[in-house]
């Protein structure tokens, strides 16, 4: 094998020494690579370092889908990198979560391709490996690889393309790579997933020792994510991008709209929703195989919603990522002083919050918005009401609370802690029991802040984290049951291949026959049901437009927390008017309802156009002279 070095040497040959090393050939280990190949068990070592750098999606201090956006929220002492975006401190000189230059709240995402080539120029070399286990590993990496830069690009727009290790006497001019045109990039990326997909699993045989590790099954839905990306507004046809060019003038966004990009990435969906659905992937349903309680149908349906995201492995998980779990997430969602009779624990801190106007985007029981339903008081949903028995799945009997919590569709019970709503779970699993835990909140109450970091700002939770069977103790005490956080599912394909249908070719049978298998796990009414009867607009679902925002609400509701909005707002070029509405939330230094429940205002959020792409970090210009800045940076 030919010696390899890294490219930032040849950086500080021509440049200076302040340059930075974002385009590297090899990873550091240089004088050990040659050993890496030279045996199945340390070339299998170098495989898992591949993986290594994927991105930590359950963590909130390295990724931007969970604190960047409006979802979640922190109390004002908060010093979290990625929420400095949610605040508008994006900056070029150090941006915060710089995957570009591994910095800041992320992994050096360059870095891992750098190490995914090296794996592939030196696999062959591998002597006690079989041929179908060397094909597995080479489709892995090339998986990584795709991902890797599809992660990239969705937070930069056209990047420089890490195709292969550039080799040592590299002439300065091959070093200076431009970044390429974005449709180059996602056709890279496409590509890398088309090899990949013949070399992998259908599925994992072996599930104790390598689930999380990549298969076909996960390849054709990555694929379908990324000609979904690839064809949404942001990066297909987007105008707000005419004159950005690299310095030779070469166009970096195509600003002419092509609409045949939606109906390949429908086509994508639909082959990946029918290969995982071959291989047994479902919409999950709670159907435990013992229970000692016979749970109302309406714990039943909430807890399908609620352990479809996190009961680890179940039949609706595509993907999880391993190297990501979400122990400390269950914490941080948690209310503190859950239970009343443990308030001295510091196990659950309950401190990210979920906005009031998140809570608003929660359909009614009748499965319209609560804008949109003339049979739901919009105008009074502030006005205070006390439950009464027929309310004792969803809130508290006889606990003051808002009309707002009243008659609202099973995934906004599922996934949110409210003042006054119950929280099924946590140890105590009979939901007609008079000791099932509720959230109080109010000043003086056991969930009412304490001190400046275990609170919700809003006084709302994100309850869909915390898995029911996790079990608050005493001191700092919090038994969880652990699970990796879920990259892909088979609901987001629904949604996806929905989306995709319908800006191809508009509304028809099959857009509403995958919302519906949505909506119907969650207990709701069909799309043509629910509008036709109860929306103000009944006509709504009949029209593209109408139905892409139908979508668009669906997407919002039923991925909420899981990383998916923060992502959907960019690319459906929503996030200027969404990020530009201020955080609101509840009074919480009141002790009566009448106090509490009025709104009040936490932030005041703003989103700019530069805001849609990261910038480069100031001295990757000055190290490359052949990149360009973002648009606005």
């Amino acid at each position: 094998m030919k010696n390899i070095l890294k490219l930032s040497m040849i950086f500080t040959l021509v440049f200076s020494s302040a340059c930075n090393d974002f385009l590297d050939v090899t990873p550091d280990n240089i004088a050990t690579i040659d050993y890496a190949f030279r045996m199945r068990s340390t070339a299998e070592r170098f495989l898992f370092t591949c993986y290594s750098y994927m991105p930590s999606h359950a963590s909130l201090n390295e990724n931007p889908a969970l604190l960047a956006g409006d979802e979640l929220w922190l109390v004002a002492t908060s010093t979290n990198v990625t929420w400095q975006i949610a605040r508008g401190n994006q900056r070029v000189v150090n941006p915060y979560v710089n995957a570009w230059q591994g910095s800041n709240g992320s992994k050096d995402i360059y870095q891992g391709l750098r190490e995914c080539n090296v794996f592939l120029e030196n696999i062959h070399l591998v002597p006690d490996i079989t041929e179908d286990e060397r094909k597995r590993w080479i489709a892995e990496v090339k998986f990584l690889k795709a991902y890797y830069h599809f992660y990239l690009i969705r937070m930069y727009g056209p990047i420089v393309l890490i195709k292969e290790n550039l080799p040592v006497g590299a002439p300065p001019e091959q070093v200076r790579i431009p970044r390429s045109p974005v449709d180059e990039c996602f056709d890279y990326v496409v590509q890398l997933l088309a090899e990949a997909e013949s070399g992998l699993p259908d599925k994992i045989d072996f599930e104790v020792s390598e689930l999380g590790r990549i298969t076909k099954a996960i390849a054709l839905s990555l694929k379908a994510k990324v000609l979904v990306t690839a064809a949404s507004p942001l990066f297909n046809g987007n105008s707000d991008y005419t004159g950005f060019t690299n310095k030779d003038g070469t166009p970096l966004f195509n600003t002419t709209f092509e609409g045949n990009k939606w109906q390949k990435a429908a086509d994508a969906c639909k082959e990946a929703i029918e290969f995982c659905e071959s291989l047994g992937h479902k919409l999950y349903e709670y159907n435990p195989q013992f229970s000692q309680y016979n749970l109302s149908d309406t714990t039943m349906i909430q807890m399908s919603i609620r352990n479809a995201f996190n009961e680890k492995w179940n039949s609706e998980v595509i993907w999880a990522n391993t190297n990501s779990m979400t122990s400390g997430l269950q914490g941080n969602a948690t209310p503190r002083g859950l239970d009343p009779a443990l308030t001295a624990s510091t196990g659950a801190q309950g401190n990210i919050a979920p906005p009031l106007k998140i809570a608003e985007l929660f359909y009614t029981d009748n499965g319209v918005p609560i804008d949109e339903d003339i049979t739901w008081d919009y105008i009074n949903r502030f006005r205070l009401r006390i439950p009464g028995h027929d309310h004792r799945f969803n809130l508290k009997q006889g606990y003051t609370t808002v009309q707002l919590h009243f008659d609202r569709e099973n995934r906004y019970y599922a996934s949110l802690g409210f003042d006054g709503g119950i929280w099924y779970g946590q140890g105590h699993y009979n939901d007609e029991g008079t000791d099932i835990f509720y959230v109080s909140s109010k000043q003086g109450q056991p969930a009412a802040p304490v001190n400046l970091s275990a609170y919700s700002t809003t006084g709302f939770f994100p309850k869909k984290y915390t898995h029911f069977q996790s079990v608050i103790g005493t001191g700092s005490t919090f038994t969880r049951e652990n699970y990796p956080w879920p990259v892909i599912k088979l609901n987001d394909l629904y949604l996806l291949y929905a989306e995709a249908l319908n800006e191809a070719s508009g509304p028809g049978e099959e857009v509403y026959l995958y919302l519906n298998k949505i909506r119907t796990r969650a207990g709701l009414p069909t799309v043509e049901a629910a509008w036709s009867i109860y929306s103000t607009n009944p006509d709504k679902y009949k029209t593209q437009t109408g139905l892409r925002e139908i979508i668009q609400r669906e997407r919002a509701i039923e991925l909420v927390f899981e990383g998916q909005r923060f992502w959907d707002l960019r690319r459906w070029k929503l996030a200027a008017t969404e990020l530009n509405k201020p955080i609101t939330g509840w009074d919480l230094d009141q002790a009566t309802a009448e106090g509490y429940y009025r709104e009040r205002l936490v932030f005041n959020q703003s989103f700019r156009l530069r805001d849609y792409l990261w910038p480069l970090n100031e001295n990757t210009i000055l190290a490359n002279p052949a990149l360009v800045q973002n648009p606005g940076w």
